[in-house]
């Protein structure tokens, strides 16, 4: 395999994720999160659309580490940034088994106690995303300005999971630390996917 198809490999795997994540969380998890019970009974097939989803991300997260080690194979924190990346994944799978529980639960409660356990266990997964993203920063050449929101979004992952357990006040100052991570990571990983798919792997 080239280099050209490591990068088209990369990027067209971050576009699946994309999308993925955006039905996953927004309209599975947010439909579970505001109206558990009626999303159960009447949405039941969402929900387990909602949860392959999110297994489909945790398979290309792993396929996007394996094609970016190759990609950049020469660099010395390759290796490390993939197993940091391959660590949320298997984190992230391991929090997905929370959510099949909820399709025979017949409380809001016990609904809403499930995705706890679910976002508590992703959230330590982040941390460890946030490395990743990081150390990608300091392995990406070029361009420049992908490799800053990249390191930005990294720091932000990792502050946000640290204020959720570290700070009483947290749930107040929610929305402020969402758009901290979600502004520089929509960026920078959009960017380093179209950047992949356009010029990624192309010998200059």
């Amino acid at each position: 395999m080239t280099t050209r198809t490591f990068a088209l490999t990369a990027g067209l795997s971050y576009i699946i994720i994309f999308f993925a994540a955006i039905f996953a969380n927004f309209v599975m998890i947010e439909g579970l999160t505001l109206a558990p019970i009626e999303t159960i009974q009447n949405s039941a097939g969402m929900v387990k659309a909602g949860i392959l989803a999110f297994m489909i991300t945790v398979i290309f997260d792993v396929v996007v580490a394996w094609a970016l080690e190759k990609l950049y194979a020469d660099h010395p924190l390759s290796s490390l940034s993939k197993l940091f990346r391959m660590m949320h994944a298997a984190i992230m799978g391991v929090a997905v088994f929370a959510l099949p529980f909820t399709l025979k639960m017949t409380s809001a409660e016990e609904i809403h106690h499930q995705l706890e356990i679910f976002n508590t266990i992703w959230l330590i997964g982040l941390f460890f995303f946030g490395i990743h993203l990081i150390l990608l920063s300091k392995i990406l050449k070029k361009p420049k300005f992908i490799a800053i929101f990249l390191s930005i979004a990294g720091i932000m992952y990792m502050a946000d999971t640290v204020a959720h357990f570290s700070l009483d006040s947290y749930q107040e100052h929610a929305d402020l630390f969402l758009a901290a991570v979600a502004i520089p990571s929509i960026f920078g990983e959009m960017a380093l996917a179209v950047y992949l798919l356009v010029k990624g792997g192309i010998s200059k």
